[in-house]
């Protein structure tokens, strides 16, 4: 059995491209839901792998198996500590005896300690001969001591190293930390292969078309959605529900969650408004709406504005009554 997950196929196709060009840094940007993280792990497993191919990593080797289990002596990730406990790899001994003790909560963000200890791992003489790697995921979350601390290193990087930096948000990122990275647009899956993707996961072939549709036709959302146990049905009921004001149906959701959802719902009413057809609802689930442009492109200023402060609500349920109510003052306007 292969120690390493297969990648899905349009991310094993970007796979062989990428280790047929040369470069010690390359950043992977593209929007969320395409499999950025994915790439990016398949990237710098290859890159450490003791028997690669074209194709990436053998996915059998002492390496891989490094990778799988997450303890390879030659790979440092860096991530915000929320992503590293969910995607399984381990924190310092002292940050996770800090979140033990309860002293603190673990950071969102990439912090100058991490990207400093990155540089002195980098320094260090490779285990397994085969070089280092350093994953970064996702860059936008880098504060801005620590993107100048790897713009140091990217300028002058030590020994044999290389860097695959994942973003949603290269905008985001120092000019001068772009220029330094050979630049990779994530691309789009076909929809039948996106498709037969999420069958494979587990997702019934009836409800694969309406996940993918309700995701924007991002593979990896779409699942995540389907994780969270929004089922095909709960997102047709989604505008109805709000043009009710049922606050309930957004229950079982987080802030942030909750406010991603309408604004999808938000961006499909201002798509009908203009003539043009929703691109995650289906154009009979949307409700009867008389609201004005101007009424909705404000519901959808005043969601941009509820995500700022979203991951840290006073009070979680009272924030979704809150969106609720808004989301039906809306759908119940005149123009």
């Amino acid at each position: 059995m292969s120690a390493v997950a297969q990648p899905a196929p349009w991310i094993a196709r970007q796979t062989r491209t990428l280790l047929s060009r040369r470069g010690h840094a390359w950043l992977l940007e593209g929007p969320s839901g395409l499999g950025q993280y994915e790439l990016g792990l398949a990237l710098v497993a290859a890159w450490l792998c003791d028997a690669p191919d074209s194709d990436g990593a053998c996915g059998h080797c002492a390496s891989c198996h490094g990778m799988a289990v997450r303890t390879h002596a030659d790979l440092a990730v860096l991530m915000p500590e929320t992503l590293q406990i969910a995607h399984g790899w381990p924190l310092s001994p002292k940050a996770q005896s800090e979140i033990d003790e309860k002293k603190r909560k673990p950071s969102k963000e990439i912090k100058v300690d991490a990207l400093r200890d990155a540089v002195e791992f980098a320094q260090r003489t490779d285990a397994r001969g085969r070089g280092k790697a350093v994953l970064v995921y996702p860059a936008e979350r880098m504060n801005v001591q620590a993107a100048n601390t790897l713009l140091k290193t990217l300028e002058e990087p030590a020994g044999n190293v290389r860097f695959a930096l994942v973003t949603e948000g290269a905008h985001q990122l120092l000019p001068t930390l772009r220029s330094r990275c050979q630049s990779h647009a994530l691309v789009w899956p076909e929809p039948q292969e996106a498709l037969q993707w999420l069958q494979s996961q587990g997702i019934a072939a009836g409800e694969a078309p309406d996940l993918l549709r309700a995701s924007g036709g991002r593979p990896s959302d779409a699942l995540a959605q389907s994780e969270q146990g929004l089922t095909t049905r709960w997102w047709s009921q989604l505008p109805q529900a709000m043009q009710q004001g049922q606050a309930e149906h957004l229950a079982e959701l987080t802030p942030v969650q909750a406010i991603a959802a309408l604004q999808k719902l938000c961006h499909d009413l201002v798509l009908r408004h203009c003539g043009a057809p929703p691109r995650y609802f289906d154009a009979a689930q949307l409700p009867a709406c008389n609201a004005s442009l101007a009424t909705l492109t404000g519901w959808f200023r005043r969601l941009v504005d509820s995500a700022r402060t979203a991951e840290h609500p006073f009070h979680a349920p009272l924030m979704l009554e809150a969106l609720a109510s808004d989301a039906q003052l809306t759908l119940s306007a005149r123009s």
